[in-house]
């Protein structure tokens, strides 16, 4: 595509080019044109010794006169200049010598405009012939076509998720050995519907069913059916299924298929818009298909609650398969796979690096593996040690490195104070993640970062561990006015997630004794949302009021209880943004080694221990969703 878009670039310059030297050449030749005349009336003008050259080629004479006007007649064969009064005596003649491509000249004068002419209206033809082309192919699907044999992704190629695969061993099995199925009169399912997050391994796994089996593959995402023409999509649905079927048993992977198959009636336009009509089109492809044609399709979404119902009933997509963040154990395969390209030393312990990476996709793995890759490289490393490994981490989660950012003295000190906050907190408070590193160095958008690291992995969270999180998330604000008597605009991320949690212990999960337990979530969106958007509960504006004060109250007590807490450690506080304008980072040792002996204990456990037997947070406080990302306080000063 960009050869063509080259080359009709370069022609046109080519056709413009030739266009201006034709017309400029025409027009230098009016302008030079001498004007042809009666015999006598060039004699006269020579007679009144108004010519100031004459020139003769053959029978043809061309008088150039004083005022620059030319004039052009012919004389007899016969007849010598003396027969009409013309001799070198009386003014200047220039005889030219014959030339035998002057006739060519004026025959190439006239054909070259021709031939061009005729060349542009065969390049304006044929561009006309191949836009009329593109026009007849809208109606053509696109989708890629991985053949036999090439396609060699399969299931080991595919760390982690077993339970999925499991579900998907079955497909395959489908796919190769369908004769003992049909035996027992089971039919094979006619659609697989892929469900997770972004970058969990929906399209890998599909290709990898598709290697499994040995089948055709084809792929298309479900934005390519859709056009700025009403039916080309429901064109290009059945033109695809014609072919996946005529080369069945196959797999065809449809992704985002969010993209056309939201709930109908939903959209702007009513039920006739492009969207619906392609969707429509699909629907009717899933119900032709025959239990003993072998086409499985298999789709992707990471919105199932916008799907229409009648894509997910049985007879369509028989099947949902979940899938969701790797955990600690296949985090460890994920990595192992993408570190087998790459020099990584013998030192490096990945189950480590699996621990410090919670939350974090299939793809974001791979892509800390690349960076680490990069940035060993930048430094003419030979190998990958685990210091590359952490900075990859910290920029895939954060951003990269912003050490030239200028910051005044007077910042540096806020925002060590801020991060000292939030570590101070999340080191005392007992069901807080150990802190892994401290650093006011900018990463990203962030002025500097506490980062935090679980233990263990965690599914349920108690009342008691949100508590603590809200508390550590307000520690860097209160710390600015602990130590400077006011505030900034640095805790701006801090309080939106502090807002979040609490917004989630009222409405979400009914731990407001004055809104009781019930669940006001109001799923109201926009309407791109589908029926979401009429899932919305409606509350009455006295219990909106009684929300918003909840709320409040929330995230007022927590903000004491920091405030309480700082004043209490405040000499630790001072110690430890005293060390970060020294050495700007600290990793979770040397913090602990820092502070350990200020708060008099020899451990984190201890320290934990110490604070749970006293109390020290209230129990009022709601637990929010747990996080998907390891918890990462920045400020944004």
């Amino acid at each position: 595509m960009l050869g063509n878009s080259r080359q009709r670039l370069f022609g046109s310059i080519i056709l413009t080019l030739i266009a201006l030297v034709i017309f400029y050449t025409l027009a230098g030749q009016a302008q030079s044109k001498p004007k042809q005349v009666e015999l006598s009336v060039l004699t006269q003008a020579i007679k009144a010794n108004e010519v100031e050259k004459l020139i003769v080629d053959g029978n043809t004479l061309e008088a150039v006169k004083k005022n620059g006007d030319k004039l052009k007649t012919f004389k007899e064969n016969a007849a010598n200049l003396t027969d009409y009064g013309i001799s070198p005596d009386t003014l200047p003649i220039e005889i030219k010598n014959p030339n035998r491509f002057d006739g060519w000249s004026s025959v190439l004068s006239t054909v070259v405009p021709l031939v061009f002419f005729g060349g542009f209206l065969w390049f304006m033809i044929r561009g006309a012939q191949g836009a009329n082309n593109r026009a007849m192919s809208f109606g053509k699907s696109g989708a890629k076509q991985y053949i036999p044999g090439k396609n060699r992704t399969t299931f080991a190629d595919v760390a982690g998720l077993y339970e999925a695969k499991q579900e998907l061993a079955e497909i395959v099995e489908f796919l190769k050995n369908g004769e003992k199925f049909k035996l027992l009169g089971a039919e094979i399912p006619r659609g697989v519907l892929l469900i997770g997050p972004a970058g969990v391994g929906k399209t890998l796994l599909a290709r990898a069913v598709a290697g499994e089996a040995e089948v055709p593959f084809f792929s298309i995402s479900a934005s390519e059916f859709v056009e700025m023409f009403v039916g080309v999509g429901a064109s290009r649905v059945r033109e695809l299924f014609a072919t996946v079927k005529k080369q069945a048993p196959a797999v065809l992977f449809i992704d985002e298929l969010d993209a056309v198959g939201r709930q109908r009636g939903s959209g702007m336009g009513g039920s006739h818009d492009e969207r619906e009509q392609t969707l429509n089109q699909i629907l009717v492809e899933m119900d032709g298909f025959e239990t003993n044609q072998g086409v499985i399709v298999l789709a992707a979404t990471n919105r199932p609650d916008v799907l229409d119902p009648a894509l997910l009933r049985p007879g369509r997509f028989d099947r949902k398969v979940y899938l969701d963040n790797p955990d600690r154990a296949e985090r460890l395969a994920i990595l192992k796979i993408h570190a087998q390209n790459k020099p990584v030393e013998d030192s490096v312990d990945l189950d480590k690096v699996a621990a410090g990476t919670i939350g974090m996709s299939g793809a974001e793995l791979r892509n800390v593996m690349n960076e680490a890759a990069i940035l060993a490289a930048r430094d003419n490393r030979k190998t990958i040690n685990g210091h590359y490994l952490n900075l990859a981490i910290e920029k895939v989660m954060i951003g990269p490195e912003r050490r030239n950012r200028l910051m005044s003295d007077k910042e540096k000190r806020l925002t060590a104070v801020h991060e000292a906050g939030h570590a101070l907190l999340g080191h005392i408070l007992p069901n807080t993640e150990r802190i892994h590193k401290v650093t006011i160095v900018s990463r990203g958008r962030a002025g500097g970062y506490t980062w935090s690291l679980p233990e263990e992995e965690r599914h349920y969270y108690s009342r008691q561990a949100f508590t603590d999180e809200l508390i550590s998330l307000l520690g860097g604000r209160t710390a600015e006015q602990v130590v400077f008597g006011e505030i900034t605009t640095g805790a701006e991320s801090d309080l939106n997630r502090a807002t979040r949690i609490a917004l989630n212990m009222v409405k979400e999960y009914g731990m407001s004794e004055k809104v009781g337990p019930i669940t006001l979530s109001a799923e109201v969106g926009e309407d791109y949302l589908g029926r979401r958007m009429r899932q919305g509960r409606e509350i009455s504006e006295k219990l909106a009021e009684t929300v918003d004060s909840e709320v409040k109250t929330i995230v007022e007590i927590a903000s004491r209880e920091a405030e309480r807490l700082l004043k209490q450690h405040r000499s630790v506080l001072e110690a430890i943004s005293a060390k970060l304008l020294e050495v700007e980072t600290l990793d979770g040792p040397e913090f602990e080694a820092l502070v350990n002996p200020l708060l008099g204990i020899e451990s984190v456990a201890e320290v934990k221990t110490e604070a749970a037997l006293a109390g020290q947070t209230p129990s009022v406080i709601a637990p929010t969703v747990p996080p998907v990302t390891p918890p990462v306080t920045p400020a944004a000063v």
